[in-house]
């Protein structure tokens, strides 16, 4: 695994910064989103109507003088939002760079649980690559970047291969942070982690409370928020309202193999962290690099983390905008 193709600094953290659980909790942490932000102020929250049924909800936020140097498709990870720390710092840096940004929620993520009556499952991978289509239509012909975080990550590159399948050639290029490759695998390290699970049990209990509150006729989740792992949690939700067999079918469903990489042609970077407390690090080993793919392994840097100040830019975000600046397309 290289550095970069470009030479860009490796992520080095204080040492005070560089236990991998304080960089995942950094990352999300609202302190790093306080203040008065730009992209907030020219935002416009946009629709995207997929079909009859199905509706994505949105953030636009436009160069004031129309001449932006391209657009930023950022994607939150699961049970984040358009409004996750993470998302706002990166949006807003890039947005103060000269770019616009389009922050994309998945659905039943940020205040869109009332758009469908469906409920969000990760394999849910057409309505994002056709939602990514209809805001390609906002582009104004500028360059198209896909920025997405651990199950934003994980869209991103399943959105590039099957973009690549179908031959469009919409996006210049993907950035993926922290990718979820092996969802198996990562459920069982966030249910053995009892910090991260407390975090994401109480995100997704609250969802799905106010999922039921909308949809009562069709939803009862009573005995599912009694459970007390993800997987438990998971395996519930699917025998209840899906086809699934069980949570190895569902998660195989929307896993990265290491050959789908090896389909994706145009430029894409990979950035992980060998202590991510999530994602194990070995996964990234067995990827089928394509040509044009770049694969990052810093030693610290958590989930999603990559901090080296807390009122600093991350690192990816410094990462990105030189890795755009340096290879214009």
């Amino acid at each position: 695994m290289t550095v970069s193709s470009n030479h860009f600094p490796p992520f080095h953290p204080p040492w005070h910064l560089k236990n991998a659980m304080v960089q995942t909790l950094l990352a999300s942490l609202k302190l790093r989103a306080w203040g008065k932000k730009s992209i907030l102020r020219h935002e416009k929250r946009v629709i995207l109507s997929i079909d009859d049924d199905t509706k994505l909800m949105g953030f636009h936020s436009l160069q004031k003088n129309e001449n932006s140097d391209g657009l930023i498709i950022l994607l939150h990870g699961w049970e984040g939002s358009s409004h996750s720390t993470y998302i706002l710092s990166c949006g807003d840096f890039l947005y103060k760079c000269g770019y616009d940004v389009f922050r994309l929620n998945l659905r039943d993520h940020g205040n869109s649980h009332h758009l469908n009556p469906g409920i969000f499952y990760a394999t849910l991978l057409d309505e994002v690559c056709i939602a990514v289509q209809q805001i390609a239509g906002l582009s104004r012909g500028i360059p198209i970047m896909l920025v997405g975080f651990s199950l934003g990550g994980n869209f991103a590159i399943r959105i590039a291969a099957q973009f690549a399948r179908q031959g469009l050639d919409l996006l210049s290029r993907v950035i993926s942070i922290s990718p979820v490759l092996n969802p198996d695998k990562a459920t069982d390290r966030i249910d053995a982690n009892p910090l991260i699970l407390s975090y994401f049990k109480k995100k997704w209990r609250r969802s799905l409370i106010l999922k039921q509150s909308l949809y009562p006729e069709r939803y009862d989740f009573s005995a599912l928020l009694k459970l007390h792992s993800l997987r438990e949690m998971t395996a519930y939700l699917l025998k209840a309202y899906t086809h699934y067999g069980d949570t190895h079918e569902y998660f195989k469903a929307y896993g990265i193999p290491p050959e789908l990489t090896q389909t994706i042609t145009l430029p894409m970077s990979i950035v992980t962290a060998a202590d991510d407390p999530i994602i194990p690090s070995d996964d990234f080993g067995s990827l089928i690099p394509g040509e044009q793919t770049n694969i990052i392994l810093h030693q610290h840097g958590g989930h999603n983390g990559f901090i080296d100040g807390i009122f600093k830019p991350a690192w990816y975000d410094r990462f990105i905008l030189e890795l755009i600046r340096s290879n214009p397309l």
